[in-house]
């Protein structure tokens, strides 16, 4: 018990070093050069800039890492963990993403005492902190929006594994970015019309993505800032896909009540993002995402509980869970206006 919890409180020590060697990994695409087959060390080590010494502790650390392993006759290949990373775009961008969240994080204590002066997440993600979202243009949304894009199609799955879209009429996904979940509903459920929401300047970037303009007349775009101006009516469901946990009490409940007072009686709210208390993943909702929203200076991490009971301040009823394969990722709840 005791060598565990040792090693327990080393990880938590050395967690940031093995971030940085996966980020090193990402960064000079070594999994992409081993996903193509098993390297020697004098092939790797030119392809990835680095003279043989440092390719060797590069290769014997995330091997420690499970994110490579040696092949025999000198040769390196994928690790399990290393597998998984190799071609995802998705995971990538993650990776290169949390380089801001370290910066954030230097001294944690400033953070706590709101002494921190800059923000690379809340410049990041500016709608977070500024005081006009909707006058935001392409050079300020267009980074946050291409990452949320390349990681949507990993919460969509979930989603719409978990949630049978069929019999619903209209879709309104609300902070939809640049239309990915959207697009992946309109092919489980090819009757559903499709309606996004987002800032002007973020619908505009989802115009142009040809897989949305596939869609034609069946989705529609709307330019509002969500928590300033009411959203159209129309649709018979509303999603909010990663979006609450993105913003304080006072304006979750109020983009809530708002989703209510759009939907028509019996209408559902489908509500999707990592949720606290989340067994088997308790460190990713309040240690995790406490800490990254805290940087980013705008939301908290909610339980399913404390989720309900916003939903039903906000007028609707009790919420239904809907299981996804990958918890950690993402949980669904669903959530009706009361019918007539």
């Amino acid at each position: 018990m005791a060598r565990r919890r040792a090693q327990a409180l080393f990880d938590l020590v050395a967690g940031f070093v093995y971030s940085q060697v996966l980020l090193a990994c990402v960064q000079l695409r070594l999994f992409d050069h081993l996903a193509e087959g098993p390297r020697t060390l004098d092939a790797l080590a030119p392809r990835l800039g680095l003279d043989a010494s440092a390719c060797l502790r590069l290769l014997q650390a995330a091997q420690a890492l499970s994110l490579v392993e040696p092949r025999g006759a000198g040769r390196w290949g994928l690790g399990p963990l290393g597998a998984v990373m190799a071609g995802d775009r998705a995971i990538s961008a993650m990776v290169e993403h949390h380089g801001a969240l370290y910066a954030d994080l230097a001294d944690p204590v400033a953070l706590l005492r709101g002494q921190a002066r800059d923000s690379h997440l809340a410049a990041f993600w500016p709608y977070a902190t500024t005081t006009a979202p909707g006058q935001l243009g392409d050079a300020d949304v267009g980074a946050y929006s291409e990452l949320m894009s390349a990681s949507q199609p990993l919460v969509a799955e979930q989603v719409l594994d978990a949630v049978d879209l069929r019999r619903w009429r209209c879709l309104m996904d609300v902070g939809g970015g640049q239309g990915r979940f959207l697009i992946e509903a309109a092919r489980r459920a090819p009757a559903l019309s499709l309606r996004l929401l987002d800032l002007p300047a973020v619908v505009e970037r989802a115009r142009q993505q040809p897989d949305w303009q596939a869609l034609g007349e069946r989705a529609r775009v709307h330019g509002a800032d969500f928590l300033r101006q009411p959203l159209p009516t129309g649709a018979d469901i509303v999603s909010l896909v990663r979006v609450v946990h993105d913003h304080d009490d006072e304006p979750a409940q109020a983009l809530l009540r708002a989703v209510h007072a759009a939907l028509p009686p019996g209408g559902a709210l489908l509500l999707a993002e990592p949720m606290a208390d989340t067994p088997g993943a308790a460190r990713m909702g309040d240690a995790y995402f406490g800490f990254y929203l805290l940087a980013m200076r705008s939301g908290r991490p909610r339980s399913a509980a404390r989720l309900s009971e916003l939903l039903q301040a906000a007028g609707f009823q009790a919420p239904r869970e809907h299981a996804t394969r990958q918890p950690l990722q993402t949980r669904v709840l669903m959530a009706l206006k009361p019918g007539t």
